[in-house]
């Protein structure tokens, strides 16, 4: 249940869907070896020729996804992934060169062509995130931590997310004053167009945005006993 008040207006994430079949065929015929040094995942072949499973870390879980099929699911529960996250991790294994994390944050807007959207995703990203939180960094820090992230130094309060072994986002707050208003953005690591294309990284930044306000409704909820 997403926060009274608060609604996401989500990228369209039928055409990186769609796509997700041509993608499974294509990684289908690539050696599995060569895939999980790319991406940071760990190959383990079975006896079946040719057919194996990668371990990887997917939101701080631990999920195994099975080659050459494709198909994700978490360790823990045996539970598939999401639609969404199943097409993220393809487009994650198709595009991955092995470039390690550069440590560095740069906006939406810093993507290839993201410049013609960070007015969009900013909307369904930023946007929602400050009416959710405004200046409760207390609050924001609890959902974050919560949520298995990291504390950056940026603003007056950060938090990075690992996705992928790979991808990492970055949720920072500053807050405002008499001339500008509280605002919170989403930042991804320089090297994140090595492993998605753009409209992934907007799926993703979606997800984020989608996982913490569920997050805050479940602390909320646990905080009143409502």
């Amino acid at each position: 249940m997403q926060p009274l008040g608060v609604h996401i207006r989500q990228p369209d994430v039928h055409p990186l869907v769609q796509r997700v079949d041509e993608l499974h065929a294509s990684l289908s015929r690539r050696n599995p070896h060569v895939l999980a040094e790319r991406t940071g995942a760990r190959y383990h072949p079975l006896l079946e020729d040719r057919r194996g499973e990668f371990r990887l870390e997917v939101w701080g879980a631990e999920v195994a996804l099975s080659f050459p099929e494709f198909v994700a699911r978490e360790v823990g529960t045996g539970q598939p992934l999401s639609v969404v996250d199943q097409a993220l991790l393809a487009y994650y294994f198709d595009l991955a060169d092995g470039a390690p994390l550069a440590d560095r944050w740069i906006a939406f807007s810093e993507l290839p062509e993201g410049r013609f959207y960070t007015q969009a995703f900013q909307d369904y990203t930023g946007e929602v995130l400050a009416k959710a939180f405004g200046d409760d960094l207390g609050a924001f820090g609890r959902v974050a931590t919560g949520l298995g992230s990291r504390r950056e130094s940026l603003g007056d309060a950060a938090y990075a997310f690992t996705v992928f072994p790979r991808v990492a986002l970055l949720v920072a707050c500053w807050l405002g004053d008499e001339d500008f208003p509280t605002s919170y953005k989403l930042l991804f690591d320089a090297s994140a167009s090595h492993y998605l294309t753009t409209d992934a990284c907007a799926i993703m930044g979606s997800g984020l945005t989608r996982r913490l306000l569920k997050q805050r409704s479940e602390v909320k909820h646990n905080e009143t006993g409502d």
